[in-house]
């Protein structure tokens, strides 16, 4: 169990992984209201913010990478606070742009500064938790996470219906994150001594030991699934919005009911439709903390890779409503991979160097991984994008494969107790 300590600071960092994700979401949530703004055809428009999704992606994965320098130099809290800050600033940004050149350049800035969060979120959790407490606290931290890109196809949508533009999406956006980062300034300058820190207290000496050809297996792992994610969140609204349901069929569902009054088009359904299904990730992060074990995290992970190949196929032939189904199972188990995949990179890695490892997880993921939007956005057939989804995945579950035998191998003592091998 987290103590009450613990549990706050997770709780407080959490609340900045819910902005992060609200930042990422934030694109896809309006890319068919930017892509009809600057292009009449939609291939045209869709290549464009398939372009600006890959701008963003790029620098919040590698940017991740220097940001882990960083933060084991100046500490997670001051840095939290710049992500804030600079995301707040660089959303204003966005919401001047009038051109498709300064638009690129407002979501390449905003990429940077959100590549610091995930070395300095998961490495201020990781100093303050232990290897039998870790997925727990990941579990809450991954709720939080979905919770934050869950709920911007919905606060995107309830701005469009109440007659504002995009542009006024990123600047509500970008109060939220100032009024956040100001709560990390204060904790930042009150608790100095605890931040600079880049061990715990009581780090247990094991902690220390690395395993870097399970670390390096495990990022390329992480590199597959980044190219499933981006290519999968960047245009979810877009591939739920072909969803026809009849108006009896929604009859009575209260704010739906109003949209349909109101004459409300297929992107706000594909939006609402998103935010469901992305909801149920947050009952995936939650199974992930609540069964995780440090014993067994290898073989979890690989189970969870595997489970979503077939989904990501069904995704790739489904048709109107089983879009959703299917896009809401890939959610569900999808998502229960990230506490599990973070808890590794904690086990696999240093305590002093935690922060850097979480970086050059990150760059690889986001970055490297982030092409998969580039992918999507150019791709025309169906089922050639989720089809090469689903092979990403596979290839995934095989990493997954190598990393259990070789863990399991190594030294099944500790492995049964949970300690580093």
């Amino acid at each position: 169990m987290l103590s009450g300590t613990s549990l706050r600071l997770v709780l407080l960092v959490s609340c900045a992984h819910a902005m992060v994700h609200l930042y990422e979401l934030a694109l896809p949530s309006v890319e068919q209201q930017i892509a009809a703004e600057f292009y009449a055809d939609e291939i045209s428009g869709k290549r464009l913010t398939g372009l600006l999704s890959n701008s963003w992606r790029f620098t919040w994965g590698f940017g991740a990478l220097a940001a882990g320098w960083l933060v084991d130099r100046y500490g997670g809290r001051r840095m939290l606070a710049v992500y804030l800050m600079g995301c707040a600033l660089t959303c204003v940004a966005v919401g001047l742009s009038r051109s498709e050149v300064s638009l690129y350049l407002a979501m390449f800035m905003m990429g940077l500064f959100a590549s610091i969060y995930h070395p300095a979120g998961l490495a201020l959790i990781s100093h303050e938790t232990t290897a039998q407490n870790r997925p727990h606290a990941l579990g809450i931290h991954g709720i939080f996470g979905s919770f934050g890109i869950g709920s911007a196809p919905l606060v995107a949508v309830v701005f469009l219906m109440s007659g504002y533009d995009w542009r006024q999406f990123y600047w509500a956006l970008a109060m939220a994150g100032l009024l956040l980062s100001l709560v990390f300034v204060f904790k930042a300058v009150n608790e100095r001594a605890a931040d600079t820190r880049t061990t715990p207290v009581d780090a247990d000496p094991e902690d220390q030991e690395a395993m870097w050809l399970s670390y390096f297996v495990l990022i390329v792992l992480g590199m597959l699934q980044g190219f499933v994610y981006a290519g999968i969140m960047s245009f979810l609204p877009r591939y739920l919005s072909s969803i026809s349901l009849s108006t009896e069929t929604l009859t009575g569902v209260g704010f739906v009911s109003e949209m349909l009054t109101s004459g409300a088009e297929k992107e706000s359904f594909g939006k609402i439709f998103a935010t469901v299904v992305l909801l149920i990730g947050c009952v995936g992060q939650y199974l992930a903390g609540r069964f995780g074990r440090p014993d067994a995290l290898e073989k979890q992970l690989t189970g969870i890779m595997f489970a979503s190949v077939p989904f990501l196929f069904w995704m790739a032939v489904a048709q109107s409503g089983d879009r959703l189904i299917a896009a809401g199972l890939f959610a569900l188990v999808h998502f229960m991979a990230q506490p599990i995949y973070n808890s590794l990179i904690a086990k696999y890695t240093p305590a002093a160097r935690r922060s850097l490892c979480y970086g050059l997880s990150f760059a690889m993921g986001f970055g490297v991984g982030g092409v998969g939007a580039l992918f999507v956005g150019f791709s025309t057939s169906q089922f050639i994008t989720y089809g090469t989804l689903a092979g990403m995945s596979l290839g995934s579950g095989i990493l997954g494969v190598f990393l259990w035998n070789h863990n399991r191998l190594r030294d099944p003592a500790k492995q049964e107790s949970g300690s580093p091998v």
